[in-house]
């Protein structure tokens, strides 16, 4: 999921198929590349579970599937939550060891 997302122009195929949904051919006019590398953005965004895909006669509708985002967001605040854990905890160390310094 998050390597589907390292990409800037998947990260925007995402944004604007959270808002509503688009055909493929719609979203290839939307980017300075080919339809068919737009389709591959799309493929790797289903692949990922970040977009989802249906059939409307000739054309493939892409909508934005808004369960797994809100999924990789809470796995990037537990990251996060971690992360300011571990830079707390340096802090204590830091301030301990200047206070212990100081009555030396």
């Amino acid at each position: 999921m998050f390597r589907a997302l390292g990409d800037a122009t998947r990260r925007d195929i995402v944004v604007h198929t959270l808002q509503r949904e688009y055909s493929v051919s719609d979203l290839a006019r939307l980017y300075p590349m080919s339809f068919a590398a737009v389709q591959k953005h799309v493929a790797v965004l289903e692949r990922a579970r970040l977009v989802t895909k249906r059939r409307h006669g000739r054309e493939q509708l892409v909508r934005g599937n808004v369960v797994a985002i809100r999924q990789a967001f809470g796995l990037l605040e537990q990251f996060e939550e971690v992360w300011r854990g571990r830079v707390d905890r340096i802090d204590q160390i830091l301030t301990q060891e200047k206070e212990e310094g100081a009555r030396k």
